[in-house]
């Protein structure tokens, strides 16, 4: 069965650059960031796992760890790190899953539907595809997101995404499109206007069922 927003995150014990971890220990109580790359020494993925070495103090604030998934050996990775630091004049310091067994990828379906899996796979074959897991500290999955190897992720949209979740965990809120911090929230439809108004303060009401107002920091 897929997984689905608010299943508990799979465990796994596997080796990464950081040694062996059990992934819901090494969340611990932090959000993470479970993200997949098709294979070691490729282009995008370079780019992509620059970028997240260049946010490594955003996530850091948003109390988040980060960590990757790839098909490859821990030996690879351990190379490959020193052209994705070299690429974003920034340390790749969060861990990267040896996942040569499929054993991750398997169980979050990160696997294409035309996946080859006999040794002699290739990027185009068994290697995953673009996937991107929010987990809170509870290990349920908060948000998914899943690209074809053709498009790089924007991570700029995952921490506006991960923002998103962190402003609405647990409290009667949701965010409009396009939201991003400082911006007013909406109401929950479980909430009056009246108790809105005495929980929050005012209420601009824009529709009897779209209500908002403003977020503390």
């Amino acid at each position: 069965m897929a997984l689905r927003i608010n299943d508990i995150a799979p465990n796994f014990t596997a080796d990464s650059t950081a040694g062996e971890l059990n992934f819901h220990d090494w969340i611990g109580d932090s959000y993470a960031i479970l993200f997949s790359h098709p294979k070691d020494f490729t282009p995008v993925c370079t780019t992509e796992f620059g970028a997240v070495a260049q946010l490594a103090a955003e996530f850091e604030k948003r109390n988040t760890k980060v960590i990757g998934v790839s098909v490859d050996s821990v030996e690879e990775h351990v190379k490959w790190k020193a052209d994705i630091e070299a690429f974003a004049g920034a340390p790749a310091n969060f861990p990267i899953i040896d996942d040569t067994s499929l054993a991750v990828s398997k169980a979050y379906d990160m696997l294409p539907a035309d996946a080859y899996l006999p040794d002699g796979r290739t990027p185009a074959d068994s290697a995953t595809v673009r996937t991107v897991f929010i987990v809170g500290p509870d290990k349920k999955i908060r948000l998914m997101m899943i690209y074809p190897m053709s498009v790089g992720r924007n991570f700029a949209e995952i921490l506006r995404a991960l923002d998103a979740v962190q402003a609405t965990d647990g409290v009667p809120f949701a965010t409009p499109a396009n939201w991003v911090p400082g911006q007013d929230v909406i109401v929950a439809l479980s909430l009056s206007t009246d108790d809105a108004k005495a929980k929050f303060g005012e209420v601009d009401v824009k529709l009897p069922y779209l209500r908002f107002v403003k977020r503390s920091a």
